[in-house]
């Protein structure tokens, strides 16, 4: 080791006052949205049901390439942020790497991970219209309790539909949500139709983002004065959490470092996709080059295995559609601990981005992950979210391979959150009770062949 600094941390003042949109550097766009009814591009007067009005003009413009960030969203960011970059020496030490390990560490607040980013803007944003309350789904928890904490802080009411085997396996997380005044339902519920639904199409299913997706959006269509936010997948989301990246690249410039590798973990593409944002921006301008990573697990390979086509976003089928690496909508994933990461499809613009060969993606089982997780526990400290781990387990690797070549690459990757609530799937990985399912390949083609059919 030397004497470089172990964290490196930007002054208040260098939190970024503006959002960067990424498609706006893109040569080729991401397809657009379309409505299921008419198979017509979405317009404006089709979202406004569901979304926030100037949320909908984000999610609309692949032009602007750059958004102001609210005052009072700057406020609320500088409770916790900047955050932390940080050099992970002794999780090279012990792997005897040549390599420098850096990670961007998104867990500082009581969100517990990066999606407060979005969640309070927003919520904002409904406040800002007038709205009654907000309408979500979340997997494994941390979106969920981040837009409860930004409903509070904005007094908004906030109901929430919960992937069930997440609500079940996560229960401290839950009751972060209601101490934070939320509603938390375990989806697929009978509070909606579409829950009804699915619950009599898949009896005893464990439910899925795309189920509790098509439940929060119904909820939020037929009670007045609410609108459905999202987590991830959406553009308007990459968008806010593009300061994840915005701030990893100034403290890097600080100390003079340009990372060779970027990983992100990938589920639905909202830490990926703000991670690598302002680096990607660069790559697509031809100003430098970045090897960049996604890493998903191979329970639900959306990137590595899914086909790139125009899918539902939801299971019950009433959302747009989108043209994206999916699993299909139909595809309902084993009920494995990296709840964040069980979503059938992936980002638009990353799902482009990795079409056109600007990144690559690998997938990880779930028992590797868990001994990445222990490993990053045990050298640095940081007890990691499940999600994370994935990105963990691939920084590990690529460093691992410059043990053997001799490469010292920089490399960084994304730590999204803490996993101080997923302490049953710590339990069962210590036990030995930790399995891994891979879907068949007759298992997506069964999946595939209830793809939508759009010319």
């Amino acid at each position: 080791m030397n004497n470089e600094k172990y964290k490196i941390y930007l002054e208040e003042s260098e939190i970024p006052t503006q959002w960067y949109n990424l498609r706006a550097d893109m040569k080729k766009k991401p397809a657009p949205m379309l409505n299921p009814a008419t198979l017509k591009p979405v317009t404006k007067a089709d979202l406004a049901p569901v979304f926030c009005d100037e949320l909908i003009e984000q999610e609309l413009d692949d032009t602007t390439p750059y958004f102001d960030i609210p005052d009072e969203v700057l406020k609320f960011y500088k409770m916790y942020r900047p955050s932390p970059l940080v050099r992970a020496y002794f999780l090279e030490e012990a792997l005897g790497t040549p390599a420098h390990i850096y990670y961007k560490f998104e867990g500082n607040n009581t969100s517990g991970s990066h999606k407060l980013n979005s969640a309070v803007a927003q919520v904002y944003y409904a406040k800002k219209q007038g709205l009654k309350g907000v309408t979500t789904e979340t997997g494994a928890g941390q979106w969920g309790t981040a837009v409860s904490m930004a409903a509070a802080f904005f007094k908004l009411d906030a109901k929430v539909y919960m992937v069930k085997c997440s609500y079940e396996q996560k229960p401290f997380r839950r009751e972060v949500m209601r101490t934070y005044g939320a509603s938390v339902t375990p989806s697929p519920s009978t509070e909606t139709e579409i829950g009804k639904k699915i619950l009599a199409e898949h009896p005893g299913t464990t439910g899925s983002l795309g189920c509790a997706i098509s439940e929060a959006v119904e909820k939020a269509v037929s009670t007045p004065g609410y609108r459905y936010i999202l987590g991830s997948v959406l553009s308007q989301v990459l968008l806010h959490q593009s300061i994840i990246g915005l701030e990893a690249k100034t403290a890097l410039d600080k100390i003079g470092v340009k990372p060779d590798v970027i990983i992100g973990c990938a589920g639905g593409g909202s830490n990926l996709g703000g991670l690598i944002a302002p680096f990607m921006g660069e790559k697509l301008r031809g100003e430098a080059d970045y090897d960049f990573v996604a890493v998903e697990p191979a329970s639900c390979p959306s990137l590595t295995r899914g086909k790139f086509a125009y899918d539902f976003c939801d299971t019950g089928k009433i959302c747009p559609l989108q043209k994206m690496y999916t699993l299909s909508s139909g595809f309902i994933p084993s009920p494995n601990h990296a709840g964040g990461l069980r979503y059938h499809g992936m980002s638009a613009i990353l799902s482009e981005l990795y079409d056109q060969g600007l990144m690559r993606a690998v997938s990880a089982k779930q028992t590797d992950v868990f001994k990445a997780a222990e490993l990053f526990a045990r050298t640095e400290g940081t007890l990691p979210a499940p999600e994370s781990s994935h990105a963990i387990k691939a920084a590990i690797d690529e460093a691992l391979k410059c043990k053997e070549t001799g490469e010292a690459k920089n490399i960084l990757f994304g730590l999204t959150g803490t996993g101080y609530f997923d302490m049953v799937a710590y339990e069962k990985f210590h036990n030995g009770e930790m399995t891994d399912y891979i879907p068949t390949d007759k298992d997506l083609a069964a999946a595939f062949a209830t793809l939508p059919k759009v010319d």
